[in-house]
């Protein structure tokens, strides 16, 4: 299959026209990543005299150093490069899932006009970042796949309706489950469904190193002065959010921030570390990521839904093979906050989730045998 590939490029301009060379925000990165300008050549594959003429030429567009240098301490960055930095990985947390799923489906639809082209698993899950190793892996397997992330609810529905041949959704550990499974009920069929486990994940707080906010419960948001940035709605983790606000009391307009939105994780990560937010909600991954502090609250767990007729699929088993593999699972278990839990195991929706399963049938009495 060729693959399409879309990487998001920005860069700013003065009046006049003339504009800051993405390769300059590209050697910030760099210098933040290693520790030193010679270091950011090396990992960017330029030499040290060019790359000095690309940060100079950023100095005298903005009227002030981006990068500092200490004789022995390699390079810094100053507060304005720091912030183009923080900029460039905004950018990417929020636009990545999109731009991934918008190439998916322009190149399944390319493919869609070559004759030869073999049949592609559609994938349509809710975002997250061990479904973002599967799409890694499928592809280096040259797996065909069309993957397409969306809201939990939106996949299982996308899969009852044909769209795709595997819905990848979350429904939280614990109390909730039986809530979550009913909230997805109507897209959920035991007599001709399966899941297939992926990993378990947390779920909490992210907020800024050290928590200065001492921001530790759900409760700490309704605060005054604490700024939060919440999920979009729709998806799984606001929904999961949500039920615990409702199971707390906590009402939502008491949260400074609570209709503030961002589409994935990692943005949410990225707008707490720039200091726009005091705390977000979502999985720990992204939050060490950006290195902000992480308070767990929930676990669930991820799974992927498929029709069970489907399982004999040749492109289905080559998933499968794959999410059971210790390649992937080895790969899952390193992301922070995921473990590899029943990878690739294949269950019956009432072996998945008790709420599903038919009550126990109650013994009779002797005295009613007699």
């Amino acid at each position: 299959m060729h693959e399409v590939h879309i990487k998001p490029q920005w860069t700013i301009r003065q009046p006049d026209g003339a504009a800051l060379a993405p390769r300059v925000i590209e050697l910030l990165v760099k210098v933040l990543e290693h520790g030193s300008l010679s270091s950011a050549c090396t990992a960017s594959g330029v030499s040290y005299r060019h790359a000095w003429e690309l940060i100079r030429q950023g100095e005298t567009m903005f009227g002030q150093p981006l990068v500092a240098m200490q004789r022995g301490k390699g390079s810094s960055l100053t507060p304005l490069g720091e912030k183009l930095v923080w900029a460039d990985r905004r950018i990417t947390a929020r636009l990545s899932p999109l731009l991934d799923s918008l190439a998916s489906e322009l190149g399944a639809e390319i493919e869609k006009l070559i004759p030869t082209s073999p049949t592609l698993l559609r994938i349509h899950a809710s975002h997250g970042f061990a479904i973002e190793a599967l799409h890694g892996f499928l592809a280096a397997a040259q797996v065909p796949g069309d993957l397409r992330y969306c809201g939990s609810e939106e996949a299982v529905a996308s899969l009852h309706h044909g769209s795709c041949d595997v819905a990848g959704f979350h429904v939280p550990l614990g109390a909730f489950e039986a809530e979550a499974v009913t909230h997805y009920g109507a897209w959920l069929n035991p007599e001709t469904q399966k899941v297939i486990g992926m990993a378990t994940r947390h779920q909490g707080l992210m907020v800024a190193p050290g928590n200065p906010k001492k921001i530790y419960t759900l409760a700490d948001l309704a605060r005054p002065g604490i700024r939060f940035i919440n999920r979009q709605a729709g998806s799984g983790t606001r929904y999961l959010f949500d039920l615990q606000l409702r199971e707390q009391g906590i009402a939502p307009e008491s949260i400074k921030g609570y209709e503030q939105c961002e589409f994935t994780h990692a943005a949410v990560a990225a707008f707490v570390a720039s200091g726009m937010a005091d705390a977000g909600y979502g999985v720990e991954t992204p939050a060490r990521q950006f290195k902000l502090d992480f308070i767990s609250n929930q676990v669930e767990r991820y799974f992927l839904l498929c029709e069970e007729r489907s399982l004999g699929a040749p492109i289905v088993r080559r998933m499968l093979d794959i999410l059971q593999g210790e390649a992937y699972q080895r790969a899952v278990d390193r992301l922070p906050g995921y473990q590899a839990v029943d990878c690739g195991r294949v269950l019956s929706l009432p072996e998945a989730f008790a709420s599903l399963r038919p009550p126990p049938a109650r013994k009779r009495s002797a005295r009613s045998v007699a």
